[in-house]
This record gives C-alpha cells, structure tokens and sequence, in this order.
C-alpha cells in the first residue's frame, strides 16, 4: 500500500478553523486546496513543517474545464512575472493539501510557475478521509490513469495561457505523484521529470493499464528517481528492475537517474510527517531544481 507509515486511525489536523467544530463543506474545499492538512495525513509534525510565505507571489486557487468538469488546482508564480518555466507538481495520496502547496511556492520563489491539479476531485474530497486504507479503496484506487494524464495536459495548457513558457515544462511528483511523474514523462509535453519514492511496477488493470517499468522505451522525457533505502513499500528490487528496464529504452531514457539515500524512509520530503529526514529532503530538492536546468526547464 501507499503511504503504508501513516496511522489508520487519523483524525483531522485543520488549522486556523478554530470557528468550526468539525469539517464544513468550507474547510473540506480549503483542505482541497492547499488550506490545512488532509486528515488521513494525521498525525502532523508541527515542528518540522516547512512554512513558505507567499508574499512576492501569486499564489492561490485557480480551476479549469477538462471534458466538462471543472478541475480546481493550487498554483503559485512570482508576482507580475510571464514567460515563466512551468513545473506541474503531483500530489501524493491525500490530495492538494498544505504540504503540496507549499511545495509550490518553494518552487516559484526559485521563480517557476507551479500548479498542483485536484487530481482525484472526480472520485471524491481526499482530505475528508480519517483512514489511508478507506481512502486507497474509495477514491486512489478509482483513479484512471487517462483521467490524469488529461488533466495534466488541460494543466499545462492553462500554465501556458497564464504566464509560463510551453517550452520549459518540468513534473515532480511524491508517492502516488512519484509514479504519476514517470508516466507523465512518457506522455505530456514536459522536458524533465524528478519522482520522489513512486511505486515502479504493479498489476496491469483497465485503470493502470502500465507502470514505469513499462514504459522505458517510450520515455519521451529524462527523469530523475529520489528514492529511500528503506523504504519497505518500494523494494530495492524494483528500483534494480527499473534501472534495467531504462538501459536499453529510449534516449531520454537513457539519461535518466537514480538517486537512492541510505536509511530513508518513504516520505522522506513530506516535513509534516515523522517520515521526514532533513538531509535527504534538502538534497533531493537541490537535486530536482539542477535537474530541471539541465534539462531545460528551469
């Protein structure tokens, strides 16, 4: 299972909806958006969460249409700026959550366009569920993997309609998103991809027709892997079977990378969590940024 450290018995952690004795519709839409955290993400580590202002941005809610349904995303850009690298930053289990958003605006004070899609909004509100093991089942697991890569394509169009540049796309990913990354790589018009600790291989269903293993040889972008030793959900096996699979795929393929940090857990980015190991975190974000550069994005 995904996210497989977090405790089934979570409850919500919203703050600043000190008014509310329980979730609202409101605070249920916040939460969605980048407002508080997801209440499976529970328990939070207050003392390790990054908090990045938005002030120099703008930064905030923005929605688009994408085959009749309207898509809601967090975005965050340096403020009367245009021309903008676009980096499409994937959410992990929970949805687009503080944690996501705040992602975005690390990455627009480096002064990219970042835009976190509501990915699972068809399928239900994420950041409502107290159990990871209710929410795998109810809405992660209903996800087609079509849908999404609609929905990052409608993503960078809007990007691209509201100052960034097409040319200079990036995604980056964390556990489900991780995954995510790998296939968008192979689909999207996006020149780099960095993905945080997602799952490589898996079973073949109408839903998740293929996996990152499966699609080397179609690798239209190079992407680089951040990756923990000990990572019991992710076994250093696939990673091996991976890196195969990479060697003899296509030429972006080729130039893909592996970074894997000794004694990590999973999660080792999320500053929320008790998973989160600061010096892995910090190189994995220097990391992701030289890659974007040296694959033209940044």
């Amino acid at each position: 299972m995904l996210d497989h450290d977090l405790h089934s018995d979570a409850r919500a952690l919203l703050p600043g909806s000190t008014t509310e004795a329980g979730p609202t519709r409101r605070t249920a839409l916040q939460v969605a958006l980048g407002v508080g955290y997801a209440a499976a993400a529970a328990p939070v580590m207050a003392q390790t969460a990054i908090a990045t202002p938005a002030d120099g941005l703008t930064a905030g809610e923005v929605s688009f249409m994408v085959n009749g349904f309207k898509v809601p995303a967090y975005r965050a850009a340096p403020a009367g700026k245009t021309g903008l690298p676009v980096v499409l930053v994937i959410q992990e289990i929970f949805g687009v959550h503080e944690y996501i958003a705040d992602t975005c605006r690390r990455f627009a004070k480096a002064g990219y366009l970042a835009i976190a899609p509501q990915l699972f909004a068809r399928q239900g509100d994420a950041a409502q569920y107290t159990e990871v093991a209710k929410l795998m089942a109810e809405i992660v697991s209903k996800v087609p993997d079509a849908q999404v890569m609609a929905d990052l394509d409608a993503t960078v169009q809007w990007a691209v309609a509201n100052g960034g540049d097409a040319a200079r796309v990036g995604v980056t990913g964390f556990c489900w998103g991780g995954r995510i990354t790998w296939l968008y790589a192979a689909h999207g018009p996006v020149k780099a991809g960095v993905a945080w600790y997602g799952r490589l291989v898996g079973a073949s269903t109408d839903l998740t027709p293929k996996h990152p293993v499966d699609i080397p040889l179609i690798l239209k972008a190079p992407v680089l892997g951040l990756y923990g030793e000990k990572d019991t959900g992710i076994p250093l096996d696939t990673v091996d079977k991976m890196k195969t699979a990479l060697a003899s795929g296509s030429p972006q393929a080729k130039v893909s990378e592996f970074v894997v940090y000794p004694d990590a857990p999973h999660a080792f980015h999320a500053d929320y969590r008790s998973s989160f190991r600061k010096e892995p975190a910090e190189d994995g974000w220097k990391r992701a940024l030289a890659w974007f550069r040296t694959h033209g994005v940044g």
